[in-house]
């Protein structure tokens, strides 16, 4: 009897656990698919609240509970089964809250404000130091519309410069002279906090580079096939340079000195301070560097030049002395907890001394050689301010947002140079050359967000891009015999470029299942005006050129997962002509090598085409791209070796001209895989293809007969395929100390009449934490095997050319950081999923879907 009961009894136990079972899989059922939800949890000054827990209690079945972190932008999201939910938010330092929702699509759930504990307002970070957490990130991370990479995670640029973190972005390259290339293409926009930047000055190549300490720098955005919220401008791209920034009260900072060999020295500091509504941060610091280049060029003609040389061979040896300092100063305050205001001032100055000796070996087509010298010992100094200023204001904890900005910039150079030059040390001339530019701009910019219904989102915005640049050069020279310095009119001009871009733009953006996609469109109206005088009264000019463009962008997205999604996208770019490439002035450093600017120069036009996967995991992700450019009047730099009349010899002439299409296209893959809670890998595999074809004619008076000229008929046209390589290995020796090897490699390119070798390199970097972790010890090697040098052929009917660059030799640099904080000591804690953020620090960016 009793064996029966006890049979019955697990009967109806396992028969009610069964109906449990069954219950709770047919209420699942009833309840549909999970759906992704999203928002962002900020305090009354509308500030994110970064790693606070976000808890929905399902009030129906338990069994759909679920709960989150916010990111370290405040951010957060995940699936949930539609329903009704009690939804708590907890964070240190922060009130509990509490709120109901009804949920019954995915979408953004908006922001959710949560009210700061009064009486924690001014504590201590040694009363909380038990709740320190401590953060796993990718150093990449792949978004609808481009890609982060965090720069805390690249020790070989520790105590160094923007120019060293690129080298380490995904899609970007550098050049040993500075020139930055994003897949094979240097027509690159550079924005620092979503804004062009008085930091940036007006300085090309590495001198700009070098104004931004790595130090200074949160991370970088790339975005390679811009939305319409953005620039038109910047065919290759654009990257965004996010500055460091803090939301802790109380007083928060760091300050980095650097010391390294040539030398190479900084001091740096971050600091902010916040309390109640008002927020300040002050960013800064200077340096000072040498750097030593090494450039030779080779040089055999297939005819003699005017002086009966078939052969010139010239080296250089030059030595730079540069100091710069920068600061950014500004505040934020929160007028009420719909409304702030903002407003920063930025300061930056270089200085350059520099001194490039040339040598020259001539040799005659009656053979023996002889020798000749030409000594430039020039100062170059660049002073930039910039002011901006900003509201925000939201209607409402939906979304609905309206920016306004006005940022004013204004940029001095003045440069100089004394310059001799002998033959057979025989003294045959010299030269004094000043350069002076002033360059203002306005930017004035109004942006629009509207959220519709749960998925949706429309953008609009119009902004006002003034510039105006002013030009003044001067050459000097004394010839031997002569006892005064007389000016050559050809050389002395100005010129006044004047520039108007008004643009507007709208996009929307949805979402319909697992299918994103975003639409948008963009027009950009260009005025431009050119005035341009020099002595001889020949060459004047007064010219206007305007042009409007439509730029559509198509954004398409399928996320088979949060971490697992394809990605097509197209956008119309648009490449304007750089000022002094249409100031129709001449460069004259050296009387053998002439520059001449175009004003028949037209804007060139891309379209640009992305297919995209990512998936990502805990150890191991991969984001393979396959893109296609296709540009039409490309822009190149001519070089044609002439007889000038001015000169009375034959000179290389550069002249920059629109010569037909640049196609690219190839296949871009970015990795990280973490083998070891000790190894970090992280890698880019740039397989690409170009093929560029145009035509072009030139003429010049025939040196042996002044009746004759000698036409010429150029056809440019290069092909082929390419690669560029890069990985880094990050070694966590133990909690307080790493080290980082990073090698680079880029592959030989033909292209037209230039035969570029392939060039590889590789960087170290090590840090130590010291002092409880409130300081750091680093270590920066940049090129350590002294490999890293650019190395160009050029072929043409009428020379052949070998040439030899190298920026600097092998650096080596240490730093010390120390950090100090009055605020909530929290960092980003350990989570098994990555959060998308919208914030990109700037006002042009787009939140992804």
């Amino acid at each position: 009897m009793t064996g029966k009961i006890e049979i019955s009894s697990m009967i109806r136990k396992r028969t009610l656990g069964l109906t449990f079972v069954l219950g709770a899989a047919s209420l699942a059922f009833a309840q549909q698919q999970k759906v992704n939800v999203s928002g962002k949890i900020v305090d009354k000054q509308n500030q994110a609240v970064p790693y606070a827990s976000v808890t929905f209690s399902n009030k129906a079945n338990k069994l759909f509970s679920d709960a989150t972190l916010t990111d370290e932008k405040g951010s957060y999201q995940l699936a949930l089964t539609p329903g009704n939910y009690d939804i708590t938010v907890e964070a240190i330092d922060y009130k509990k809250s509490s709120l109901n929702k009804q949920i019954s699509a995915g979408g953004s759930l908006g922001n959710f404000t949560v009210e700061r504990e009064g009486s924690m307002t001014n504590t201590k970070t040694k009363d909380i130091e038990g709740v320190t957490i401590v953060a796993t990130t990718k150093p990449v991370r792949v978004e609808i519309d481009k890609k982060t990479y965090d720069v805390k995670s690249d020790l070989t640029a520790i105590g160094g410069n923007l120019q060293d973190v690129l080298q380490n972005v995904p899609s970007v390259s550098v050049d040993p002279d500075g020139t930055v290339t994003m897949r094979g293409s240097s027509n690159v926009k550079f924005l620092v906090n979503g804004k062009p930047s008085a930091l940036l000055g007006i300085d090309d190549g590495a001198n700009a580079l070098q104004a931004i300490p790595a130090d200074q720098i949160d991370r970088i955005e790339v975005i390679t096939n811009p939305s319409a919220k953005f620039d038109a401008s910047g065919t290759a791209g654009i990257l965004n340079i996010i500055l460091k920034k803090t939301t802790k009260m109380g007083f928060n900072g760091s300050v980095t000195g650097n010391l390294g060999l040539q030398p190479r020295t900084s001091l740096n500091t971050n600091l902010s301070w916040r309390k109640g509504n008002l927020t300040w941060f002050l960013n800064g610091g200077g340096g000072y560097s040498e750097s030593k280049g090494k450039n030779w060029t080779d040089t055999q003609f297939t005819k003699p030049d005017t002086e009966g040389n078939i052969r010139k061979y010239q080296i250089s040896e030059g030595k730079n002395q540069a100091k710069n300092y920068n600061g950014t100063a500004g505040i934020v305050y929160q007028i009420n907890d719909n409304t702030s205001v903002n407003a920063s001032g930025t300061v930056r100055g270089f200085l350059m001394e520099n001194n490039q000796p040339v040598d020259y070996t001539y040799y005659p087509s009656t053979g023996g050689s002889y020798f000749g010298n030409r000594t430039s010992n020039g100062n170059n100094k660049n002073l930039g301010l910039q002011g901006d200023f900003g509201l925000d204001h939201k209607f409402d904890d939906k979304g609905q947002n309206i920016s306004l900005s006005l940022s004013l910039q204004k940029n001095d150079s003045d440069g100089d140079s004394f310059i001799e030059q002998t033959t057979k040390n025989i003294f045959e001339l010299s030269d004094i050359t000043t350069q002076k530019t002033v360059s203002k701009s306005t930017v004035g910019k109004i942006d629009y967000e509207l959220p519709i219904g749960e998925n949706s989102m429309f953008n609009a915005g119009y902004k006002l891009d003034y510039n105006k640049n002013d030009y003044d050069f001067g050459v000097q020279e004394k010839l031997a015999g002569q006892a005064n310095y007389v000016p050559l009119p050809r050389y002395n001009s100005t010129t006044n470029y004047q520039e108007t871009i008004n643009a507007i733009y709208a996009q929307f953006k949805s979402k319909i299942g697992n299918f994103g996609y975003q639409l948008g469109l963009r027009n950009e109206l260009s005025d431009i005006s050119i005035k341009y005088h020099n002595l001889t009264g020949t060459d004047d000019l007064d010219k206007n050129k305007k042009y409007n463009g439509l730029f559509p962008s198509v954004f398409l997205s399928y996320n088979f997962s949060k971490d697992n999604q394809l990605l097509l996208n197209y956008s119309r770019r648009i490449d304007r002509p750089r000022s002094w490439f249409l100031a129709p002035f001449m460069s004259y450093s050296d009387n053998q090598n002439l520059f001449k600017g175009n004003t028949d120069l037209n804007p060139a036009y891309i379209d640009s085409f992305e297919f995209g996967y990512n998936f990502s995991k805990k150890k191991f992700s991969i984001n393979p791209t396959i893109y296609y450019r296709n540009e039409q009047d490309d822009v190149k730099m001519t070089v044609a070796y002439v007889y000038d009349t001015y000169e009375k010899r034959y000179v290389f002439n550069t002249v920059p001209l629109n010569l037909g299409y640049d196609r690219r296209f190839g296949l871009d893959i970015n990795y990280t895989f973490d083998p070891f809670s000790w190894w970090k890998i992280m890698g880019e595999v740039d397989l690409y293809g170009y093929k560029t074809s145009g035509e072009y004619d030139y003429s010049y008076p025939d040196p042996t007969n002044a009746a004759n000229t000698i036409y010429k008929h150029i056809s440019y046209a290069g092909n082929g395929m390419s690669t560029r390589l890069r990985m880094s290995n990050t070694f966590k020796i133990d909690k307080t100390f790493s080290v980082q090897l990073q090698g680079n490699f880029r592959g030989a390119q033909v292209e037209g009449a230039n035969h570029q070798k392939a060039m590889y390199f590789a960087n170290l970097g090590a840090t130590k934490t010291i002092w409880k972790g409130d300081g750091t010890i680093g270590l920066n090697v940049q090129d350590l095997f002294n490999t890293r040098a650019r190395q160009v052929s050029v072929v043409t009917d009428d020379y052949t050319t070998d040439r030899y660059m190298r920026w600097q030799p092998r650096t080596l640099s240490l730093s010390l950081t120390y950090r100090f904080k009055q605020g909530e000591k929290v960092e980003a804690p350990k989570r098994k999923k990555d959060f998308n953020s919208n914030d990109s620090g700037g006002d042009d960016q787009v939140p992804p879907m």
